[in-house]
């Protein structure tokens, strides 16, 4: 069978030392274990010699380049073909269109033997099939033959005999002991059969699906609760996140209703964080102001409270910082300030001497009477050294919108007061000029608040107000905690870090 490659174009790599021959095969010799070739090429160049003589144990990579048919010479190619087409494939060189050489195949029969290499052989052979070849079932049988009895040659080289060599070889020089370590290491690697190799592919999903995934951690789960170490967390659990303001330490459970008034209340709030706060009566709320009065919490510290925490909600409605700083003066807020002659009006005008104070300009309402009470007396003493401004007449009253009205007009006990003429035209204005309202301690009762407000402050305590009161906040007046047990409430304060906060209809 060794005569069948025979004339065929080889491509033989002898490694960095010996470099790259090509030629036509001239003799192949199985007992000694040579391949000759005729008019050779080393690397690109055509040697001197005629013949070269190549053992099996110096080629490290053999390739063929063109085998020939049944029909041709064995010395197709003459001197004048080997010096064109060696460094190419094919046996005819023709012009092409451009005017450049290019090489021809030659057609070869479906009856030529043929290599198809294994994957042992695939270092070692390059073979160049033509689509005749391709498309012939009885070259390939035959071909496949060949490469089975021919695979003894590739795969015993490193073990033939350096000594039996052809009386006409060439011997060259050996690579060395490195690149024969290399290549037994390829032959280790690489050399086993091709048959042997299963040809189904593997089955992931049914491998996958012999793996119990929750089988597996629950058993890692149990070992960790028995041997007391932290449980890892099975897939189908989420780990506990916290807001900025949650305390991620373990804690009491909260107890959301921490006030209890003695009588069922009218009506219940909570705050944002959800403690509940009850509604009183007005007489437990004034029973309330007057024993905190009798401990020393006397009307002069409750007036100061109640406008310092008046004003710092009426600032906050008014823009705050955003409004409120050295870069805005051109937008100072107007607030127009409606006080009675009660306790009331003395609130609301510690209020205003607090905005005032703060850059705000401040129109205050309060009418004229023979005898004022004596905290709005103080209070209008104090008020006079600010920049407000102090008036008594309803037409002394900005025509134009204002950003804000703080309405103290309305009191608890002095009814009455509604039907005077001041009141009434005060009332109209403050429905016309469509400003937002700010109600401080405003009557329980809707008939008595001649003006609806968008917001309300309640003090200590809310009263069961109504809906024309808008929305509730709660201020801290500064009752101690044993003044509201003395009356009989069971207080704990809802502010926290706050002396304001909003409440919400329950």
């Amino acid at each position: 069978m060794a005569t069948d490659w025979l004339g065929s174009i080889v491509s033989i790599n002898c490694g960095e030392s010996l470099g790259v021959y090509q030629g036509r095969v001239s003799a192949v010799d199985q007992i000694s274990q040579t391949i000759s070739l005729t008019r050779p090429f080393h690397n690109g160049v055509k040697c001197l010699v005629p013949e070269v003589t190549f053992r099996a144990g110096d080629i490290t990579e053999l390739k063929i380049l063109e085998i020939p048919g049944p029909g041709d010479s064995r010395q197709c190619g003459d001197s004048q073909h080997m010096d064109v087409a060696m460094p190419g494939v094919g046996c005819q060189v023709g012009p092409s269109q451009n005017g450049t050489g290019k090489v021809l195949k030659k057609p070869m029969s479906s009856s030529a033997p043929q290599n198809i290499p294994r994957r042992t052989d695939m270092k070692s052979q390059d073979i160049v099939i033509s689509p005749q070849q391709q498309c012939s079932k009885s070259y390939m049988d035959r071909h496949m033959e060949t490469l089975s009895q021919s695979k003894g040659f590739r795969r015993r080289h490193n073990s033939w005999s350096s000594s039996s060599r052809h009386p006409n070889q060439v011997t060259p020089k050996k690579s060395g002991l490195k690149n024969g370590q290399m290549k037994s290491k390829d032959d280790e690697c690489f050399g086993d059969d091709i048959d042997e190799i299963p040809d189904t592919d593997f089955d992931f999903e049914g491998n996958l699906a012999l793996f119990d995934k929750a089988a597996v951690f629950e058993e890692i789960e149990t070992y960790e609760r028995r041997s007391g170490t932290r449980s890892r967390g099975t897939p189908n659990e989420k780990p506990a996140r916290y807001r900025h303001d949650e305390n991620i330490l373990e804690s009491e459970p909260i107890v959301y209703r921490r006030i209890v008034v003695p009588q069922n209340p009218h009506k219940e709030f909570c705050t944002d964080s959800g403690l509940v706060v009850p509604s009183v009566s007005y007489e437990l709320h004034k029973k309330l102001l007057a024993v905190a009065e009798k401990h020393g919490l006397t009307l002069e510290r409750r007036l100061e409270m109640t406008g310092v925490c008046a004003s710092q909600m009426a600032l906050s409605l008014l823009g705050g910082p955003n409004r409120l700083n050295p870069k805005n003066v051109h937008q100072r807020p107007t607030v127009a300030l409606l006080c009675g002659p009660h306790v009331k009006g003395a609130q609301g005008i510690s209020c205003g001497r607090h905005l005032s104070n703060h850059d705000v300009h401040v129109i205050l309402f309060l009418p004229n009477f023979v005898k004022m009470l004596e905290s709005i007396t103080n209070e209008l003493n104090l008020f006079s050294k600010t920049q407000g401004q102090q008036v008594s007449s309803v037409k002394d009253l900005p025509d134009t919108p204002v950003d804000l009205v703080i309405n103290c007009l309305d009191c608890h006990e002095n009814a009455f007061l509604r039907d005077q003429p001041w009141y009434k035209a005060v009332v109209d204005w403050a429905n016309q000029n469509r400003a937002p309202v700010l109600s401080i301690d405003p009557p329980i009762s809707e008939m008595e608040l001649g003006i609806d407000a968008k917001w309300s402050l309640a003090l200590g305590l809310p009263l069961p107000l109504g809906e024309r009161a808008g929305r509730v906040y709660l201020c801290d007046i500064g009752i101690p905690q044993k003044v509201f047990q003395e009356v009989g409430i069971n207080y704990h304060s809802p502010f926290g870090c706050k002396f304001v906060i909003p409440l919400h209809s329950t």
